[in-house]
C-alpha cells in the first residue's frame, strides 16, 4: 500500500493500493491502467485533429501501433544506459521491465524515430505529422504522471512548501515536492499553448519544436528537484538534455521564421 498525505492542503493520510485487481493470479497495476488510459485518449485526440496533418484515422492508428513498442524499448534503453551499474552483474534484469525503470525522454525519442520512418515509407509530410502526434504524446505525459502518484514515486526532495506530499519511506514520515504534480500541471499549460500555436501555425513543425522547447523548459527546473534522476558523472542527464533542447528549439524556430520571411521578400 502507498500511504500519502498533503498536509499543506489539509489532506490527511490515506492509502492507495497500487494493484487495481488480479486476473488468474496476474496483478494488474493502476500504473499500467493509467498509462493505457493516456495512450487511448492520446489516440482519440490525434484522430480529432488529424486534418492539421492531412492524415487519416488509419494513419493515426498505424503510428500509434508502431510507436508504442518503439517508445517502450527506447524508454527502457535510455534508462538502462544511464544506470548500467545496476544491471552489469545480471544482464537478464535489463529485460525485466515490469520491475520498473523507464525514461520519458527515451519514449519520446523512440516514438519520433518510429513516426519518422512511417512518414518516409508512406510519403507523408514529416513536420505536419509531428505537429499532430506530439499533441498525443503530451496528453499521455499529462495523464501518465499520475501513475507515479499511485506508486508514490518520481518525487522531489524534502520540503515544507505548501504543496508538499507526505510519504512513508523506511518507516519514516517524509514530506517532499510532488514533482509528478508539477510536471503534469506544467504540461497542461503547455497543451493549451500548443493548441493556440496549432491554429495559427506559421510553418509546419512549429508545434513540435514548441513542444520540445516548452516541455523541456519545465523539465529543467522540475528535474533539479527530483531524487531519482539518472546521472552522467555529476550531471543530471535529463536536465542537461532538456536544457540543450530548449536552446535548439529556440534556434530552430528563429531559423524557420527568418527563412520564411526571406522567401516572402524574394517573392515580393
Amino acid at each position: 500500500m502507498t500511504k500519502i498525505s498533503f498536509p499543506g492542503l489539509n489532506i490527511d493520510w490515506f492509502e492507495i493500493n497500487p494493484i487495481a485487481f488480479s486476473v488468474f493470479g496476474l496483478k494488474i497495476h493502476w500504473y499500467g491502467i493509467i498509462i493505457a488510459l493516456g495512450f487511448f485518449l492520446a489516440i482519440l485526440y490525434c484522430v480529432k485533429i488529424k486534418d492539421y496533418g492531412n492524415l487519416s484515422s488509419d494513419n493515426i492508428l498505424d503510428i500509434a501501433i508502431f510507436g508504442a513498442p518503439s517508445g517502450i524499448i527506447c524508454a527502457r534503453l535510455y534508462y538502462v544506459i544511464f544506470s548500467f551499474s545496476d544491471y552489469k552483474d545480471n544482464l537478464w534484469d535489463i529485460f525485466k521491465i515490469w520491475n520498473g525503470g523507464i525514461a520519458i525522454y527515451g519514449a519520446v525519442i523512440g516514438a519520433v524515430i518510429s513516426a519518422y520512418i512511417y512518414c518516409r515509407v508512406k510519403k507523408l509530410n514529416v513536420a505536419k505529422v509531428f505537429d499532430v502526434c506530439i499533441m498525443g504524446v503530451l496528453i499521455g505525459q499529462i495523464i501518465g504522471r499520475w501513475g507515479n502518484f499511485i506508486n508514490g514515486e518520481a518525487h522531489g526532495g524534502e520540503t515544507d512548501f505548501i504543496l508538499r506530499m507526505g510519504l512513508i519511506e523506511n518507516g519514516k514520515e517524509i514530506f517532499v515536492h510532488p514533482t509528478f504534480l508539477y510536471e503534469s500541471v506544467w504540461n497542461i499549460g503547455v497543451f493549451f499553448v500548443l493548441r493556440k500555436i496549432m491554429k495559427n501555425r506559421r510553418f509546419d513543425g512549429e508545434v513540435f519544436l514548441s513542444y520540445l522547447g516548452l516541455y523541456s523548459l519545465g523539465r529543467v527546473w522540475i528535474e533539479g528537484m527530483r531524487t531519482d534522476s539518472l546521472y552522467l558523472g555529476s550531471i543530471r542527464v535529463s536536465q542537461l538534455l532538456a536544457a540543450v533542447l530548449v536552446i535548439l528549439s529556440i534556434c530552430a524556430i528563429i531559423y524557420k521564421l527568418k527563412k520564411k520571411n526571406c522567401s516572402k521578400e524574394e517573392k515580393s
